[in-house]
């Protein structure tokens, strides 16, 4: 086969976006689709061509419409289509829609999608191939009784999933006969909506189990390597969040042999191009059962490239071609493909931990990724200014991390969570930060239901953004003024600034405070009985300006003169800061934090009493309290400095 000029990807987003960089690293044109509501999307701009696609469609039913995406490679001449993951990627109708269009499909052949993109058939070539797989039913019909009968025999508890698709779509866990043929309807219906296809089968549910896929590559000659295992246990109902390579848990013994498990599917059907066999394992025996085969590029198809060194989506392409995989991959034969260190992927999504994980969708005001050594990003639609629609997957983008040993791949993973700014939308990162460090996570002893069955994964801080909100506040200051100065003359441009008294020490002399945290109050109070001279507050800080400059003094202003007095005005008693109007002032009219003007002047002022100005039961408010209050507000002063 001759090699492809022009690739159309036949998918949006992240993936799209993936597919291009490798296409245009072979020199290969690249052409992208959009919706009408997809016309924002990144992609769209990332290819050489782009053009709209399924007028009057949905902005799912357009990428779905393959009438539609055939149309568009004929007209843009592409000669080879990557389907990306999802979508219609396995989807045998639009391999033989490619066929007849004269158009290459990059991707297995449609008699291997038949064969093992619907997983209800898989099974069977499992079992051909000798296979353990999980008991299952076989594809259900329409006959609820049947059904019923069906599961009864299985037993109970049991997992409904769609026979065409992944994701997690059309995927539910029923529990017993009363969820049944709710369960089945209500997935069927997603399984329909995002595939097309709303068959499935019910197989019976391991209850503490592992996730592990084996990526597999195949050539037009009969050769076929794996590229180890990845772990995907981490998930939230069946959608995956956190993956791994190699998996962490596994001996060089089990590796093995799922890895020759994964293979020897594969190799029942000559299987061409990329692929991935998925298993569970049951953490009580070890035992590992066929769950699926993936006949397209995964999600999580990162963290295999990292720890191998080759480029799946590339070989994918150079394979179509009619390339062998030692031309595909560089790498001369199964043996030679090696594990380097260990990557891990997390998936940031809009989705909002905090309400259900319910998908946000609006504008990106603000935007700052995460970069440096090992880590690796594979974004969408992530930019600032960026629209974020409510028709899609809330996929943002994909982190993946890697290092020499799987703790540092973990670290590495939660500098660059933490490295990462997006204002504008509710994202997942603070839920997944969290979920790294939980001990069970860092143990391997996690399975698929940890997130479910770990509440207090929920319980973190979410994100302050003080930075939108101080820009905020500074823009709408320097553009429609600060109320408070509104109607006043503007204060004449060559006035100096005022500037404090050169510092007489270095190191403040010993004073009154000292004297108050080395010995007590009562050591305090008998010290000043013992004095012939006159002890001084300085009231400049509360009183003076309260008088003078109805407490519009700043904290910055008195911060930056209390070096000076610690330096040059030892001997003072104490300096009245606190209490009054100050507290009100600060917080109301400033819009500055009063217990952080505290926390500063103490900082700054280490060596003398700093002092308070209490009304009685007023505190420093305008009516009465309960003792508690005032007691609690005491307190908190003290604490505070």
């Amino acid at each position: 086969m001759p090699e492809f000029k022009k690739i159309l990807v036949a998918n949006r987003g992240e993936i799209a976006i993936r597919v291009m960089r490798a296409a245009n690293e072979l020199g290969k044109r690249t052409v992208a689709i959009y919706a009408e509501e997809d016309k924002l999307s990144l992609h769209r701009f990332k290819a050489d061509e782009a053009y709209k696609i399924g007028e009057g469609l949905g902005p799912v039913a357009a990428y779905l419409s393959i009438p539609e995406i055939i149309r568009v490679a004929r007209m843009c001449g592409a000669d080879a289509i990557h389907p990306g993951y999802g979508l219609l990627s396995e989807n045998p109708e639009f391999v033989d829609a490619c066929e007849a269009a004269g158009i290459a499909f990059i991707g297995p052949r449609a008699e291997t999608m038949r064969a093992l993109g619907d997983k209800a058939s898989a099974r069977r070539v499992a079992i051909e191939a000798g296979v353990p797989v999980i008991p299952a039913t076989e594809v259900l019909g329409d006959d609820m009784k049947a059904i019923a009968k069906d599961a009864g025999e299985i037993g109970y508890p049991l997992m409904l999933k769609a026979s065409w698709g992944g994701g997690g779509r059309g995927m539910r866990p029923i529990n017993g006969p009363g969820e049944l043929e709710e369960k089945v309807r209500e997935g069927r219906r997603e399984a329909e909506a995002a595939f097309g296809n709303g068959e499935g089968y019910l197989e019976k549910m391991i209850l503490r189990a592992r996730h592990v896929e084996v990526q597999i590559l195949g050539d037009s000659h009969g050769n076929i390597y794996h590229l180890y295992e990845r772990d995907c246990s981490v998930q939230r109902r069946n959608q995956k969040v956190v993956e791994r390579a190699p998996a962490p848990y596994l001996s060089e013994a089990q590796r093995e042999e799922i890895c020759m498990l994964g293979k020897k599917i594969c190799e029942h059907v000559n299987y061409q191009c990329a692929g991935t066999v998925e298993f569970l394992m049951d953490m009580e025996t070890g035992a590992f059962y066929f769950i699926e085969v993936n006949p397209r590029v995964q999600v999580e198809h990162t963290v295999t490239e990292e720890v191998t060194g080759i480029d799946i989506v590339r070989a994918q392409i150079l394979i179509t071609e009619g390339k062998s995989l030692v031309e595909a991959t560089g790498v001369a034969s199964q043996y030679d493909v090696k594990l380097d260190g260990h990557a891990i992927q997390c998936r940031i999504t809009t989705e909002d931990p905090t309400n259900n994980f319910i998908p946000d969708y609006g504008r990106i005001t603000a935007y700052r990724g995460a970069t440096g050594m090992g880590i690796r990003l594979d974004g969408g639609t992530a930019y600032s200014g960026a629209v974020i629609t409510r028709y899609y997957d809330s996929l943002l983008e994909k982190v993946t991390a890697w290092a020499p040993t799987p703790e540092a791949a973990i670290a590495r993973m939660d500098r660059a969570l933490r490295e990462f700014r997006i204002r504008g939308v509710s994202t997942n990162i603070a839920f997944v930060e969290n979920l790294l460090k939980h001990p069970t996570f860092l143990n391997y002893q996690y399975h698929t239901k940890f997130i479910d069955e770990t509440p207090e994964l929920f319980d973190f801080k979410p994100r302050r953004d003080r930075a939108t909100r101080l820009l905020t506040y500074i823009a709408d200051i320097t553009v429609n003024g600060h109320p408070e100065t509104e109607g006043r003359p503007r204060p004449r441009a060559d006035i100096k600034d005022p500037k404090p008294p050169v510092l007489r020490s270095d190191t403040p002399a010993m004073g009154t405070r000292q004297l108050l945290d080395e010995h007590g109050p009562e050591a305090v109070a008998k010290w000043m009985k013992e004095q012939t001279r006159l002890l001084i507050t300085d009231t400049t800080m509360r009183d003076g300006h309260q008088s003078l400059l109805a407490t519009r003094m700043r904290s910055i202003d008195m911060i930056k003169v209390a070096p000076a007095y610690a330096a040059n005005l030892p001997e003072l008693f104490s300096v009245e800061c606190w209490g009054g109007a100050t507290f009100d002032v600060a917080y109301r009219f400033l819009q500055e934090c009063p217990w952080q003007r505290l926390r500063d002047i103490r900082a700054a002022m280490p060596n003398i009493m700093t002092q308070m100005l209490l009304r009685g039961a007023n505190g420093v408010g305008y009516t009465n309290y309960p003792d508690n209050v005032v007691q609690a507000f005491v307190r908190r002063a003290a604490e505070s400095g």
